[in-house]
């Protein structure tokens, strides 16, 4: 059961993959709590096992064993009906390529998860804390890559979730755009209160968390709290 100051709490989680007669370990025996409104950075190499981590704990794969609490309930146990009410409720994702629909403005690519959200807020209001309130109408073509990630960052978080989990999010930018990116995950957590992982292979952004965890071999090897959390602007490349 996850106790109060903690919003997830996953215990031995552990993943094998099959290929061909090999068993891979993507997860081994992960311990991990995170709480409200943290920010948290999980840097690591190809193969370490962070998008397989970040999947499990977002509802988009499954764990082989152990489990995983979300505000008291084990989400390792759900269905797939209960997974995507999970989803869709209470947890934004960011991804590196951006997933908006071409043929849609940024309020409308927006506007998507709100027509379906439980507690949503105004497409509008999503778009402005991620500084875009002048670009609206405009489609993803008229965009750069920075706004296209930006409007992404909007949707994932006008529905209100307690979780962002970041999948790369700076890694198709180059480093002036990035900044820009992270300022607007670092004010979409401050203004909705959403724990944040972000998951990276750019060490230097561990320099804006509240945690740093790093994965090798399918485990977190280490574990360090960064007690003078920068800003992305102060950030030394």
């Amino acid at each position: 059961m996850t106790s109060g100051e903690f919003v997830i709490e996953a215990q031995g989680l552990t993943k094998t993959y099959r290929n061909g007669p090999r068993k891979v370990q993507a997860l081994r025996d992960v311990d991990f709590t995170a709480r409200r409104g943290e920010f948290i950075v999980v840097l690591g190499p190809s193969g370490s096992g962070k998008s397989t981590f970040l999947n499990i704990l977002g509802g988009i794969d499954h764990a082989t064993s152990g489990s995983i609490h979300f505000e008291g309930q084990d989400i390792t146990a759900f269905g797939d009906a209960d997974l995507t009410r999970y989803r869709r409720d209470h947890v934004g994702f960011v991804f590196q390529f951006y997933n908006l629909v071409p043929s849609l403005t940024a309020l409308e690519n927006v506007a998507l998860v709100t027509e379906i959200a439980a507690n949503p807020m105004r497409p509008e209001e999503a778009l402005d804390i991620v500084g875009l309130s002048a670009r609206l109408n405009h489609f993803p073509a008229q965009l750069s890559g920075g706004e296209q990630q930006r409007v992404a960052i909007a949707r994932a978080i006008a529905k209100h979730p307690q979780l962002l989990f970041c999948d790369e999010p700076t890694g198709a930018l180059d480093s002036a755009t990035g900044v820009l990116v992270l300022e607007a995950l670092a004010e979409a957590n401050r203004s909705t209160g959403a724990t944040t992982l972000i998951i990276t292979h750019n060490a230097t952004i561990q320099q804006i968390g509240d945690r740093t965890l790093r994965f090798a071999d399918g485990r977190i090897v280490e574990e360090v709290s960064n007690p003078t959390r920068k800003r992305p602007d102060q950030m030394s490349w």
